[in-house]
This record gives C-alpha cells, sequence and structure tokens, in this order.
C-alpha cells in the first residue's frame, strides 16, 4: 500500500511540472534566447531535485517495504505459531475428550465392577448364611438346640438328679428340709439320725418364645417331684406326684413395659439380671429348701415392670396370700380360715387362711456399672373373725365381726462381682411385721390376743452368700439368720395369750418320752412305731434360725451336650426357741442343733 501511495507521488509532482513548463511557452516565444537557456536551467535543476526526492522516497519506500516483509514474515510465524498452538490445543482438547471419556468409560467400568464385587460378596455371604444355616439345621436334626413351631420356638430345660441327705437329728424330711421342726435335746428325733437318697428334684422345663411387631411374648414351664399324694411313699414304688414349679406367660413390649402373670418366684426374690424372670439368684444349695435368711416365694403374681435403659428397674406385683399362724393358750374365740375344701382342689390335709386381699410388692433395682442394687417393700392385709362371747355359758356368736390389721415390711438385696466376675459377694435383708411367711425358715407372720384380735409379729431375715466361679467349679459358702418377736396378752383370769411368752414352762423340753398314742388309746399296725413321743411341759416357741452352709458344684463336662456336675454340701444348722420360765438351760430356753451332708449327681440338660 505505502508502495503505490509513492508512486502515486512521484508521478504527480512529474505532472505539475509539465503543465508548468507548457503553460509558460506561449507566453516565452518571443523571449530571447538568454531566457530560455535560464528556464531551460531552472527546470534541470527543479528536474534534479524531484529526482532526488523520489530517490529518496523510493529508498525510504524500500525501507517500509523491507519492514513490512519483515513484518509479514513475523505474522506469518506468529500465525503459524498460533495455527501450530491451536491444532496443539485442538489436539490436547481432543486428547482430554478422549481421556475424559475414557476415564468415564473407566469409572463406569470401576462401578460396575464394585457393583459385581459387592453383588458378589453379598452372594457369597448369603450362600454362606444360608450354608451354615443348613449345616446347623442339619446339625439341629440330630441334636436340635430348640423347636420350631408355628413361629414358636421351644427350649426344653431342665436336668436329672441323684441326691443323698444324711442328717445328724431326724427331720422326717427328704432332700427337702423343714427346719423350723428341728428336734430340740429331749425329742426322740435328736437321738437318732436319717439318710434318704432320692431323685425327685430332678426338673422338667420348657421355654415358649414368639416374636409380634411390638413385644417378645414367652412362657414358662417347670416342674419337680417334691410333692406327696395321698398314696406317695418310699416302699418300693416311690410314687410321688409332679408339682407345679412356675408356669407364667409375658409379653415384653419393645418400650421397656413388660407384664408377667402365672406362678412364679416372688418379686420379693433377688435376681441376677434386672427384674428379669428365669435370672433368680437362689442359693447353689442342693437342698431345694434353700438357706436360712434368703427371702422368697414362689405363688401366683401379676407383675408390671418398666426397664429404663438396663440400668433402672421400677416394677410392682400382686401376689397370692396367706398367713403363718402360731400361738399357745389362745381360745376358740377367733376364725383365721378352714382346712382345705377337696371339692376346690384344695389338701384338705392342710389349712388355708381367709386372705382379705392380695399381698402388693413394690421394687426398685440398679446396675449402675459394679454390682446389681434392689430395695424393696411389702404391705400386707390380715385378718380373722373375732367372737367375743365364744368363751361365755353357753358359748354364742352373737356380736362376731371381722378384724383386719396392715401390716409390711422392707428389705434390700445387693451383689456385687469381684476379681473379674470370678466372685460374687452377696447380702440380703427383710424386715417387718408380718413377713415371716417370705423367709426360708417359715417363721410365723401372725398370733392372737387374748379377746382374738390379730397380733402381727415382727420378723429380721439376713443372708450373706459368697460365690467363688471357675471354668470346672463353683464354690459357695451361705450364712443366714431369721429372727421373730415375741407377743403376750393375758386374759382376764390372767392365762397368757400369745407367742414365746416367757412364763410358760420348758422343763420338760429336756426328757425323752415313749412312743405317742394314737387317737383311741390304740396302735394299728400301720402307725406302731411311727409316732415319736410328744414332749410335755414344752412350749418352745422359736425364736431364730441359723444355718451355715459351704458346698462346691465340680462340672466334669459342660458343652453343647449340656452338663454333667458332682457336688457335695454341709450344714450346720441351730434352732434357738424363747426362754421359759423353768429349765436346766437359760431359764428354759432349749437349742435344737443338726449336722446335715447332701449329695447331688446331676447331667443338666443344655
Amino acid at each position: 500500500m505505502k508502495r503505490v501511495m509513492a508512486l502515486v507521488f512521484c508521478f504527480m509532482l512529474t505532472g505539475m511540472a509539465w503543465a508548468q513548463a507548457q503553460q509558460g511557452a506561449p507566453r516565452t516565444a518571443a523571449k530571447s534566447t538568454k531566457k530560455r537557456a535560464a528556464a531551460s536551467t531552472s527546470v534541470t535543476a527543479q528536474l534534479n531535485d524531484l529526482k532526488q526526492a523520489l530517490d529518496s522516497q523510493q529508498q525510504q519506500i524500500r525501507q517500509l517495504s523491507e519492514q513490512l516483509q519483515g513484518r509479514d514474515q513475523q505474522i506469518q510465524m506468529l500465525q503459524q505459531r498460533l495455527d501450530q498452538s491451536q491444532e496443539a490445543a485442538t489436539a490436547a482438547a481432543s486428547k482430554a475428550d478422549a481421556a475424559a471419556s475414557q476415564a468415564s468409560q473407566q469409572q463406569d467400568a470401576v462401578t460396575s465392577l464394585k457393583t459385581d464385587v459387592a453383588d458378589l460378596k453379598t452372594n457369597t455371604t448369603n450362600s454362606a448364611l444360608t450354608l451354615q444355616e443348613t449345616q446347623k439345621s442339619i446339625a439341629e436334626l440330630g441334636s436340635p438346640l430348640a423347636i420350631h413351631y408355628k413361629g414358636i420356638t421351644l427350649t426344653p430345660g431342665g436336668y436329672f438328679a441323684a441326691e443323698t441327705v444324711w442328717r445328724q437329728h431326724a427331720l422326717g424330711g427328704d432332700i427337702n428340709s423343714p427346719l423350723n421342726t428341728d428336734p430340740i435335746t429331749g425329742a426322740s428325733q435328736d437321738r437318732m439320725s436319717e439318710f434318704f437318697g432320692s431323685g425327685r428334684q430332678s426338673r422338667i422345663a420348657m421355654l415358649f418364645e414368639g416374636k409380634i411387631n411390638f413385644a417378645k411374648l414367652t412362657g414358662y414351664y417347670e416342674s419337680d417331684f417334691l410333692s406327696a399324694g395321698v398314696t406317695s411313699n418310699n416302699n418300693q414304688s416311690n410314687s410321688y406326684t409332679l408339682r407345679q414349679r412356675q408356669i407364667w406367660g409375658q409379653a415384653a413390649l419393645d418400650n421397656g413395659l413388660s407384664f408377667t402373670g402365672g406362678q412364679m418366684w416372688s418379686l420379693v426374690t433377688e435376681t441376677r439380671v434386672g427384674m428379669n424372670n428365669r435370672t433368680e439368684a437362689t442359693p447353689l444349695t442342693i437342698d431345694p429348701q434353700y438357706t436360712v435368711g434368703f427371702s422368697w416365694s414362689r405363688q401366683y403374681g401379676f407383675r408390671v415392670v418398666k426397664n429404663f435403659h438396663n440400668k433402672f428397674w421400677l416394677g410392682a406385683s400382686v401376689e397370692n396370700a396367706q398367713a403363718l399362724f402360731a400361738a399357745t393358750g389362745q381360745s376358740q374365740n377367733f376364725l383365721l380360715g378352714s382346712a382345705g375344701s377337696g371339692g376346690g382342689l384344695y389338701n384338705p390335709s392342710a389349712t388355708y387362711t381367709f386372705n382379705p386381699s392380695p399381698d402388693f410388692v413394690f421394687k426398685l433395682a440398679a446396675e449402675p456399672g459394679l454390682g446389681h442394687f434392689e430395695i424393696f417393700g411389702v404391705v400386707r392385709h390380715l385378718r380373722d373373725r373375732v367372737y367375743p362371747n365364744a368363751t361365755a355359758t353357753p358359748p354364742s356368736a352373737v356380736g362376731a365381726f371381722n378384724y383386719a390389721t396392715t401390716v409390711g415390711g422392707g428389705g434390700a438385696n445387693v451383689r456385687v462381682p469381684l476379681f473379674k466376675k470370678h466372685v460374687d459377694v452377696g447380702l440380703h435383708f427383710l424386715a417387718g411385721e408380718g413377713m415371716g411367711r417370705y423367709g426360708t425358715s417359715g417363721l410365723p407372720d401372725v398370733t392372737v390376743n387374748a379377746d382374738g384380735t390379730l397380733a402381727p409379729l415382727t420378723s429380721y431375715q439376713g443372708l450373706g452368700t459368697i460365690e467363688i466361679h471357675g471354668s470346672k467349679f463353683d464354690i459357695y459358702l451361705n450364712g443366714g439368720s431369721e429372727f421373730v418377736t415375741r407377743h403376750v396378752s393375758f386374759t382376764s383370769k390372767g392365762a397368757a395369750v400369745g407367742y414365746g411368752y416367757q412364763g410358760l414352762r420348758n422343763d420338760g423340753c429336756y426328757t425323752e418320752t415313749v412312743p405317742g398314742t394314737p387317737v383311741g388309746g390304740q396302735f394299728p399296725t400301720s402307725s406302731s412305731g411311727f409316732l415319736p413321743g410328744g414332749l410335755a411341759n414344752c412350749a418352745a416357741n422359736t425364736r431364730n434360725m441359723i444355718e451355715g452352709t459351704v458346698g462346691f458344684w465340680y462340672r466334669f463336662y459342660r458343652g453343647t451336650k449340656g452338663t454333667v456336675q458332682f457336688g457335695p454340701q454341709y450344714s450346720y444348722l441351730v434352732r434357738n426357741t424363747w426362754s421359759g420360765a423353768t429349765g436346766p438351760n437359760r431359764l428354759g430356753q432349749p437349742t435344737g442343733i443338726d449336722n446335715m451332708f447332701f449329695t447331688s449327681f446331676r447331667y443338666v440338660l443344655p
């Protein structure tokens, strides 16, 4: 472009010079040659100047052209670089797109592979579980742990026992010891020992479990043969009857609330886990009467328990009631109950109190992290019918009325595991009015006043236990006592009525008598030699019972097939009575002492 402009500029200068020469020619034609020479010289000089100017411009044009060529080359080089860069960018973009596409494909492949691996793991796990369940089912065909029936799991339990007992002083009892009948010094039984072998404590049990959307349903049945029918004896067939120990149903809701009803251990009984049924902390003794100082009962109950995060439990129950009665010197001016009615399916040879209401038990249990702790209370209602004119002449029921009183007591249970749960230390206590029936000894709840009204007796029960647990053995040591107070009132004639009166004669408690005489003064063949003589002038109301027990269980085998174990036990039992007016020992305070040895061989179902 610059070259063209330079050429145009040159042509314009040349044209202007030529035009000026043409315009001056006609005017100077007549002039002289001198003027022509001067004009010619002037034109030549201008042309030289113009030529120099043109040369200078051409030189500038050449320089500019060279500069333009250099710039064009630079532009071309830059354009080439730009093209190369664009090509590289395009190639890089293509590669990036390809890499992204490849990465996406690889990610899809990895995701698919992960899914395949997860599916493979799931399938493998399911296959393993299915195989395990199949193997378990196949194994259970030969030795099932439970029976599944219509959505319910049935688990059998119990054990088979061969047991013996030797007592230094005869009690006339099987493996179960009637503790409060331990003979005192003058009794014939105190001079004779006894041995019995028994399989009657063998136990049969079945647990029923089912699950619904909001609760677990449980039923439990347990029985043994420690009962006797009218034809039961040890003579030949040992035909003892099956008895009901426990039979109850339970609905345990997912919110921690549970309802249990049936025959079960009383809520008074300590449990090892919360207030859960089937975790009762019974002593490890062979003697099914357990040990003095242990507070318990098995009877009808309806129980409601709330579980607070497996840390605290609050429970209440209503339970069947019975009152244990004992008195000396009483008149026939009151009525507590009657013998059992066979038509009502009660035992006609036993007595039953007419209870105004059930017993009420309340308990709080806690497991804060170390040990198990319980506090509880019992409320009872006692009643009799009083006949003020029963001692009149003639006796009359006129003016008879019902007399009722409310009694209660409280207690605590503590169990602390030590040395990594190899040792359990337990303490148990119960005290209050009318609490005798919840003790192992069966001390009385109530006596009677001279006017026929009831007089509750205060009792105290305490037990300390130590249990040592090993892989093959359990060792246990128990020491307990139960105490009941005395109560005495007097008739208008000064006769003492009640329990434990210190003015009663006990001097006859130390003198053995000849065998007793049946009703009618005759000795039928079936009774001759089987009626120990009764002690005359021997009131001897029990004041307290003391027992110390030591024993162990050794397990020969414990595994999937059950447990085979053997255990010996020794018990030292003392029965102290309230002192009387006369006698050679502490104002007539007779005592009964017994040494008892037990053995047990058991096969326990798994």
